[in-house]
């Protein structure tokens, strides 16, 4: 029997994925995020666990897999396969046990809602889409997205994975781009102009299935309607000429305006529209199936939460209304924190006044242009292969 409510992945294990002080993925997160999700009625019905060798080498090189272990062991080894000191990914004791149980936790995600256990999962500390099969990359170790997508397949499903974190899935791309069973559409800010430099319209990974790779790339300071924009002509379009059978999303918060990694001035409030967009789309096309992943965001307290909480609220077919505020009990609880984190003054509603993100007219009036004709090529590619 498929749960009601969706299922929202999290344990003690999900903070153990932790590249130690001062790196800007950090477990930190995971206290407002999850207590915010709380307030609104949602309850971890999963806790991640280590997925086995063999699970992980449906995606990853078995010795990239043992380097991932060794370094387990020995942290101070000499840096290999994207791994070392003063990089996006510093070793740590223990570290592939964290990482194996991210993969884990979408692992038994992508289980639930094959065997009908779950129509809908939401696994916040999942989206690691950077990994490769043979190293790490961008915060990530092992690509727990391109893992549960591969679960799938292997049980026989087309998969649409939607990617609207800031930076280009280019992981997941990788990984699956050869397989015209799986169609990876990414939402991004231009490669241009941020990590990690890939994900270009008219860029393709090499042996590249037909029509299976979709890449929106934005123009850095585009705002949240052009970003709405893309999300809602292209998902849907993609979606009904692929024929998903399931959905897998990633919805890194890394898009918002605060965010101090990136570019783009997108909201909350689109970030929410957005997954709704998603939602729809699984139950038109693939029966309800979609398992969600909240990837990066580093504004952890102002945005994260909210974000996260938008992505639920639309698994569970909360009708989207303007104006939900945060629980003054959660906001009392995580005001001292976020002022430690230089970010007092915690938001009063899910929702962005539509002020924030605003940048000058002109800058954005270019960006705006530039991204709008971006989005019509791809409609516009789209519809031909219709």
């Amino acid at each position: 029997m498929v749960d009601p409510d969706p299922l929202l992945v999290f344990g003690p294990r999900s903070s153990a994925y932790d590249f130690g002080p001062g790196h800007p993925l950090t477990p930190e997160r995971f206290g407002p995020g999850i207590d915010l999700l709380r307030e609104f009625g949602a309850r971890p019905g999963l806790a991640p666990e280590p997925a086995p060798d063999d699970d992980l080498a449906a995606c990853h090189d078995r010795r990239y897999i043992a380097a991932v272990r060794a370094f387990s062991a020995d942290p101070l080894r000499a840096p290999e396969a994207g791994i070392g000191p003063g990089g996006d990914d510093p070793p740590f004791a223990g570290m592939h046990d964290a990482a194996a149980a991210v993969a884990g936790g979408s692992l038994a995600a992508m289980a639930a809602i094959l065997d009908g256990r779950a129509g809908h999962a939401f696994h916040p500390g999942g989206g690691l889409h950077h990994a490769m099969r043979d190293r790490a990359s961008g915060f990530c170790i092992y690509d727990d997205p391109a893992l549960a997508i591969a679960l799938a397949r292997r049980a026989g499903l087309r998969v649409l994975y939607v990617d609207l974190d800031v930076h280009h899935g280019d992981g997941v791309e990788a990984i699956h781009a050869a397989d015209p069973g799986v169609m990876t559409v990414s939402i991004h800010e231009s490669g241009r102009t941020l990590f990690p430099g890939t994900g270009l319209l008219d860029q393709v990974p090499p042996g590249a299935a037909p029509g299976s790779v979709v890449n929106v790339p934005l123009e850095a300071f585009s705002g949240a309607e052009v970003w709405l924009e893309a999300v809602e002509r292209v998902v849907p379009l993609a979606a009904a000429g692929f024929g998903p059978d399931l959905v897998v999303s990633q919805h890194g918060a890394d898009t918002h305006a605060w965010d101090p990694l990136a570019h783009l001035r997108v909201t909350t409030t689109a970030m929410g529209a957005a997954a709704h967009v998603v939602d729809a789309v699984a139950h038109e096309h693939a029966g309800g199936r979609w398992l969600a992943t909240g990837g990066g965001g580093y504004d952890i307290y102002r945005v994260v939460p909210r974000a996260w909480a938008l992505v639920w609220l639309a698994c569970a077919h909360r009708t989207p209304v303007s104006g939900v505020p945060t629980p003054a009990p959660w906001r009392d609880r995580w005001a001292e924190a976020a002022a430690r984190f230089g970010t007092p003054g915690l938001p009063e509603l899910l929702d962005d006044d539509p002020s924030v993100g605003a940048s000058t007219a002109r800058l954005a009036a270019v960006a705006d242009g530039v991204s709008r004709r971006v989005i019509d090529e791809v409609v516009a590619r789209l519809e031909r292969r219709a």
